[in-house]
């Protein structure tokens, strides 16, 4: 009777160990930007995360401004976010600022499936203190097929033709891309941008090119905007993000043409915030969800490039319409041939003083 009592109390507190811990993470909050592209991630990561953990993944598409968030919870002292993905620039801001959880990328990380260490495997220069970069994906141009049906747009340069390429365009309503692409159809070398728009002068004629097509442009702010105003009609060009334009091509199947020429490519991850209130189970995710496998995984269901290596090889087709991915990844080499790598730290050092300058330009 003694014996069965005391193995009564050894499973009674092996229960309320085990309850107390999956009462602390029960779930996790993982923050990303919606739409197609969270969808990517509870399909590549989340269910799967779910599956093999039992905890469950609450998303919350407030990545736009998840800096600003994330700030604000520091500040109150109530960081209620487990998980935030986040631009790399960004990322950088909140490392600085001492928001986000520094990591050790070998002890933290799983090496790449073929053994690359974590250090080798990740976009060179990305892993940068506290951030995991997941995808590579670019800000380019797409146009309506049915807007030129003579010669085709096939530069930045010729984004910025009116009288050639008529039409309206639709651009993003932010400086970054727009800067630099103002340069390079201004006749800056790709590789020079940074060089030029880092001096005063170079700002200038960065705006003084916009003044060529302000009148004939569309301001966006959300995604989902570009194709559509492409299927509407009402642009012939628009800067979007090359997975918003795969879906509309493939899945909705219009008429939209890529520009890879000049794309403005950069880096999305994750970080954990300091004070994350499931912090052990929210470095389980980070770890899980940035493995080989997951990150080829994703691009089965949205046209972003792994930003591993490792998972280069493991990328196959689309889940929902079986065309291969890989020609629609900005990497690949084909359209890869002219990119503009966005500078995250120009952006982390300049963005405030030059967002300040554009949006008074544009009310001008």
């Amino acid at each position: 009777m003694k014996k069965f009592s005391k193995l009564s109390s050894v499973l009674a507190l092996s229960a309320a160990v085990c309850v107390g811990s999956a009462t602390a993470a029960e779930s996790l909050t993982v923050v990303s930007w919606g739409g197609a592209y969270t969808k990517s991630q509870r399909m590549a990561y989340s269910d799967p995360f779910t599956a093999k953990t039992g905890i469950e993944i609450i998303d919350e598409d407030k990545s736009g401004n998840g800096l600003a968030g994330l700030r604000a919870q520091a500040e109150a002292g109530n960081v209620t976010w487990d998980i935030v993905d986040i631009l790399e620039g960004d990322a950088i801001l909140a490392c600085d600022e001492g928001i986000a959880q520094e990591l050790d990328y070998e002890k933290d990380l799983n090496p790449g499936a073929d053994g690359t260490p974590v250090m080798e495997d990740f976009v060179e220069g990305s892993l940068s203190g506290c951030y995991v970069p997941t995808i590579v994906y670019a800000t380019l141009f797409s146009y309506n097929d049915t807007a030129f049906p003579g010669e085709k747009p096939k530069t930045i340069a010729d984004v910025f033709n009116i009288e050639k390429f008529p039409g309206k365009r639709a651009l993003e309503k932010k400086p970054d891309a727009n800067l630099e692409w103002a340069l390079a159809a201004d006749g800056v070398p790709y590789d020079e941008v940074y060089d030029v728009l880092s001096t005063p002068e170079g700002v200038e004629r960065a705006f003084a090119k916009l003044d060529t097509i302000k009148d004939s442009v569309i301001w966006w702010d959300a995604g989902a905007q570009p194709p559509q105003l492409l299927a509407d009609g009402e642009v012939a060009i628009a800067s979007a993000y090359n997975g918003r334009i795969f879906n509309a091509q493939v899945v909705e199947k219009q008429p939209f043409t890529i520009i890879w020429d000049g794309q403005m490519y950069e880096l999305d991850g994750y970080i954990v915030p300091k004070g994350a209130p499931n912090k052990k189970a929210a470095m389980d995710y980070l770890r899980f969800a940035t493995d080989t496998q997951r990150l080829a995984d994703q691009t089965k269901y949205i046209s972003y490039g792994p930003a591993r290596q490792s998972s280069a090889p493991l990328v196959s087709t689309h889940a929902e319409t079986g065309v291969e991915m890989a020609p629609h990844m900005p990497t690949t080499p084909v359209n890869f041939k002219t990119p503009i790598k966005k500078d995250a730290e120009f952006w982390a050092d300049n963005g405030d003083e030059l967002r300040q300058r554009f949006n008074a330009w544009l009310v001008q």
